[in-house]
């Protein structure tokens, strides 16, 4: 399960979505390659803001078992969803591919105990809102040259795979220092867990 779960981490995320980017650039759908990037980036900004509001206030969500939505599987639906949205222009690719990534990547994150079925549904519904969009701001695709775009993808994810970004240590200290500041929530947050990864 962990080699499976360390496709979806932001050690791999980070630089595919950076390199589909460029490769998008070059083959000229520059509208694409923005809108690829933004639409991640919100995705991630908002993983991390559920992030912070339910370790901040895990005491109020407790009965939830929510404390850490899964950053793993909101990058996976949005990543593979996203890449359905640019390859092709048939918009029925997209939802089956992203809630396909979401799936099987929330399944590894809790066969490992890293997250509770709720974390990783808003995780899930986060990433798949992410893979909506994208078509929406993209445009459609022009014809691309999709052997490049595809090698780019494999050997992205060939030589990040296995690396993995210690975000959720510094999510955790950010969480409790909120706390503090936010009157619903003071006091020490109550952890049931410290996931080690998002």
């Amino acid at each position: 399960m962990r080699f499976l779960t360390d496709f979806a981490d932001q050690a791999v995320i980070v630089p595919l979505v950076l390199a589909v980017a460029v490769a998008l650039a070059i083959q000229g759908w520059r509208r694409g390659a923005i809108a690829w990037l933004l639409v991640v980036a919100a995705v991630f900004v908002a993983t991390l803001l559920s992030k912070l509001t339910f370790l901040a206030c895990s005491p109020l969500f407790g009965p939830l078992a929510v404390h850490s939505p899964s950053g793993h599987v909101a990058a996976a639906a949005v990543t593979v969803g996203g890449l359905a949205a640019m390859l092709t222009d048939r918009r029925s690719t997209i939802m089956p591919a992203a809630i396909l990534a979401a799936v099987v990547i929330g399944m590894s994150r809790l066969l490992l105990g890293a997250h509770s079925v709720p974390e990783v549904v808003i995780g899930a519904l986060i990433g798949l809102a992410g893979a909506a969009v994208l078509p929406h701001f993209a445009g459609p695709p022009p014809r691309l040259r999709l052997v490049p775009l595809a090698g780019v993808v494999v050997l992205v994810a060939i030589v990040f795979h296995g690396l993995h970004l210690p975000a959720e240590a510094a999510i955790r200290h950010t969480a409790f220092q909120a706390a503090r500041f936010i009157p619903a929530c003071r006091g020490t947050p109550e952890f049931v867990r410290f996931p080690a990864e998002g």
